[in-house]
C-alpha cells in the first residue's frame, strides 16, 4: 500500500507530493520498512525555505494556464480550423488583460512574469498562423478533413442528427479517402522518379507524406471518438451508421498506410526511415525570439563549430595521456570497451549518483534538500524506447538504457559500449543530482506559475551547464573520465550543427547520422536513434541545440556573478534553481538587479569573441 502511495506522486501537485512522501517516511519508520537504499545515514529532516515570492502577475498567468488548457479539451483535433480561430480571440483576449496591467507600478519579479507573458502571447499567435499554413499544405492531400472537422464538432451541440443525410456524407467521405489513395498510387506509377503530384501540382514529399498520414490518423480518431458517442445509445444512429462507419474508417486507415508505405517508405517489420518535417529559417528565427536568444542560426552554428575546436584538442590531449597518440578514436573505442556486465547498471548507477552528490558537498556547490537525495528512483528502459533513447534519461526516475536478452547480437554491443562506465559517469550527475532531478525538486517548489515558461536552454542547458563546470573543478579523475565527459560535450556541439541545418534543409537526417558517427564516435545504431529522437516532432526544434548554448549562457552568467566575487557559487546555483525555468536572460535580469522595460527585446550577446 504503501509502494501504491508513492507512485501515486507523479499525478498529484508539488505541495501534496512532498507532505505524502514525509507521511509515507513517518509510517515507514513506525513500521519498521526497509527503505530501498538502507545503506543511507539517517539525516534530520531540514525543510527548504517557503517560496516567498509575491507577483502581480501570478493569477493572470495561472488563469491562462487553466483557460487555455480547457478550451484545448475541448476541441482536440489540433489542426481544426475552429480551434485555431477561438485559440486567436482567446489570444486576443489575453493580450487586453496583460494590457491593462500598470506596468510602471510592477515590483522586479512581476515585471519579469509580464515580459514573459507577453512574449509567449506573440509567439502563440505567430504558431497559430505557422499551424494554418501547415494545414493548407495537407489538405490537397486530405480533402475530406473539413468535412470530418465540422461532422465531429456539430456534436458538441447536442443537436439530433439527420441520420439518412449524415449516414451518405460519412459514404462519402470514406469515397473520399479511397479516391484519394487510388489517386496517389497512379501518379507513382507514371512518376515514380519526381515523386507524387495531384491536381494542384503540389508534390508530395516524405516530409509532407508523412505529415498527411498522421494528420488523416488524427481524423480517423476523431471520427471514431464522435461514432463511439452516438454508437449503442441512439438506436436509430446504429442502424444507419454501422456500415458506412467501418466502411469509411477502413479506408481512411488504407490510406494513411499507402502513404507511409508508398511515400514514406515504411515497410512493415522493419525501422520506420528517418522522416522529420523541417520548419525553416523563418520558424527558427521566431522560436530563438521567443527563447529570448539575440542570435541568428548562422550565427549560433559558428558558436557549435568554435566549441567543437574546443573539443578536438581535448580529445587529442586524452589520447596522447592513453599512449593513442593523437588517435581520438582508439582512445573512444578503448573507454567504450569498459563496461559493466549485463544486469549490474542499476548498482553503478546507484553508485555514480551518491559519488556526485559527495563532491558537490565537499564543495558546498549547491544546496541540496534530504529529501531530494531520498526520493529518486530508477527503472529499466523498455527495447522499444530505446530505439529513440539509447541512453539512459533522468529526472526523479532515472530510466536505464542497457541491452535486453531479446535484442540482436550487434545491438547488445552497441548498447553496452554506448552505456560505458566513463560514459555513465559523465552523465550520472546531468540526470540527477546536480541535474535534473534537483532542478524538477526545485522548480516544483518555487515560482510554480513560470512553468508556463518552461525552456530547454534552462532545462537542459542547466545539466550540461554542470557537465563544463565539473570539468572545470576537476571531477574527471582518469584520462578515461575526460573521454566520456568529452564524447558528450562534443555530442552536445553536433546537436547545435545538425538540428539547425536540419531545419534549416542544409542537412538531411541520414547526413546528421553519418555525421554523429564519423565527428562524434557514435555506434552508429545510437546515432539514428538520437537523430530519430531529434526530428520525430516530440521536441521543439532549438531542443537539440538548447543543451550546448544553454549551458553556455549560464556559464557566461556565473562568470559575471561569481567570478567578480558578487555571489558564492552556492548562492549562485541556488537563486538560479529559485527563479524557475525561464529563459536565462530574464533570470539574469533578476540576478542583476535589472529588472527589463515593457517594450523589451532580448539583447545580451552572452558568447564573447564571436
Amino acid at each position: 500500500m504503501l509502494r501504491m502511495i508513492r507512485e501515486s506522486n507523479n499525478n498529484m501537485s508539488a505541495r501534496y507530493c512532498q507532505l505524502f512522501v514525509l507521511l509515507v517516511s513517518v509510517l515507514d519508520a513506525a513500521q519498521g520498512a526497509e527503505s530501498p537504499r538502507a545503506a543511507a545515514p539517517v539525516v534530520p529532516v531540514a525543510i527548504a525555505p517557503d517560496d516567498r515570492s509575491v507577483s502581480a502577475l501570478r493569477s493572470i498567468i495561472q488563469r491562462y494556464v487553466t483557460d487555455r488548457a480547457a478550451l484545448d479539451r475541448l476541441r482536440d483535433v489540433p489542426f481544426s480550423p475552429a480551434r485555431a480561430e477561438r485559440a486567436r480571440r482567446f489570444l486576443d483576449e489575453q493580450q487586453k488583460a496583460l494590457g491593462s496591467v500598470s506596468f510602471p507600478t510592477l515590483d522586479p519579479d512581476s515585471r519579469v512574469d509580464y515580459v514573459l507573458f507577453q512574449s509567449r502571447l506573440r509567439f502563440e499567435q505567430q504558431e497559430l498562423k505557422r499551424e494554418a499554413v501547415r494545414f493548407q499544405e495537407v489538405q490537397p492531400w486530405a480533402p475530406f478533413a473539413s468535412p470530418i472537422l465540422s461532422i465531429v464538432e456539430a456534436r458538441r451541440g447536442g443537436h439530433p442528427l439527420d441520420m439518412p443525410q449524415i449516414a451518405q456524407q460519412i459514404v462519402r467521405l470514406g469515397d473520399q479517402a479511397a479516391e484519394t489513395k487510388k489517386g496517389l498510387e497512379e501518379t507513382l506509377k507514371e512518376k515514380p522518379a519526381s515523386g507524387a503530384t495531384n491536381a494542384t501540382s503540389r508534390p508530395l514529399s516524405k516530409t509532407l507524406a508523412n505529415r498527411v498520414a498522421r494528420s488523416v490518423d488524427q481524423l480517423r480518431d476523431a471520427l471514431r471518438d464522435w461514432n463511439g458517442f452516438y454508437s449503442g445509445y441512439d438506436p436509430e444512429f446504429g442502424w444507419w451508421m454501422k456500415q458506412p462507419f467501418e466502411r469509411c474508417d477502413k479506408q481512411l486507415l488504407e490510406y494513411a498506410s499507402a502513404l507511409r508505405k508508398e511515400v514514406v517508405g515504411i515497410k512493415e517489420g522493419e525501422d520506420a526511415p528517418l522522416v522529420g518535417d523541417p520548419i525553416g529559417r523563418e520558424a527558427l528565427m521566431s522560436a530563438l525570439a521567443d527563447e529570448m536568444i539575440p542570435y541568428t542560426p548562422e550565427e549560433l552554428i559558428r558558436i557549435g563549430e568554435a566549441e567543437f575546436a574546443w573539443c578536438d584538442k581535448e580529445w587529442r590531449r586524452a589520447a596522447q595521456d592513453l599512449g593513442f597518440g593523437d588517435d581520438w578514436r582508439k582512445a573512444l573505442d578503448h573507454v567504450s570497451s569498459l563496461h559493466v556486465k549485463p544486469g549490474a547498471q542499476p548498482r553503478l548507477i546507484s553508485e555514480l549518483a551518491d559519488e556526485a552528490v559527495r563532491f558537490l558537498e565537499e564543495r558546498d556547490l549547491v544546496t541540496i534538500p534530504p529529501l531530494c537525495k531520498e526520493v529518486w528512483r530508477m527503472e529499466m528502459m523498455s527495447p522499444e524506447r530505446q530505439k529513440v533513447n539509447p541512453y539512459f534519461t533522468g529526472g526523479e526516475v532515472i530510466s536505464i538504457s542497457f541491452p535486453t536478452d531479446g535484442m540482436t547480437h550487434e545491438d547488445k554491443v552497441m548498447s553496452l559500449r554506448g552505456n560505458n562506465i566513463h560514459f555513465c559517469r559523465a552523465t550520472v550527475q546531468h540526470e540527477l543530482i546536480p541535474g535534473h532531478h534537483l532542478q524538477g525538486f526545485m522548480a516544483a517548489r518555487y515560482r510554480t506559475h513560470r512553468s508556463l515558461f518552461y525552456t530547454p536552454f534552462l532545462v537542459e542547458g542547466w545539466a550540461l551547464y554542470w557537465e563544463m563546470l565539473l570539468w572545470d573543478l576537476g571531477f574527471p579523475k582518469t584520462p578515461e573520465d575526460r573521454v566520456g565527459m568529452l564524447f558528450w560535450r562534443t555530442h552536445r556541439c553536433a546537436r547545435i550543427l545538425f538540428s539547425l541545418k536540419f531545419h534549416m534543409g542544409q542537412m538531411s537526417a541520414q547526413e546528421a547520422v553519418d555525421f554523429l558517427v564519423d565527428r562524434v564516435g557514435h555506434e552508429r545504431r545510437n546515432a539514428t536513434a538520437e537523430v530519430r529522437r531529434s526530428i520525430i516532432g516530440g521536441y521543439g526544434p532549438l531542443y537539440q541545440a538548447a543543451y550546448m548554448l544553454g549551458g553556455l549562457q549560464l556559464r557566461a552568467l556565473r562568470n559575471e556573478l561569481v567570478e567578480s566575487g558578487k555571489m558564492t557559487h552556492r548562492q549562485f546555483h541556488d537563486a538560479v534553481l529559485r527563479e524557475n525555468t525561464i529563459p536565462i536572460e530574464m533570470i539574469r535580469a533578476s540576478l542583476t538587479g535589472q529588472p527589463p522595460v515593457a517594450d523589451f527585446a532580448p539583447r545580451w550577446r552572452f558568447y564573447p569573441g564571436l
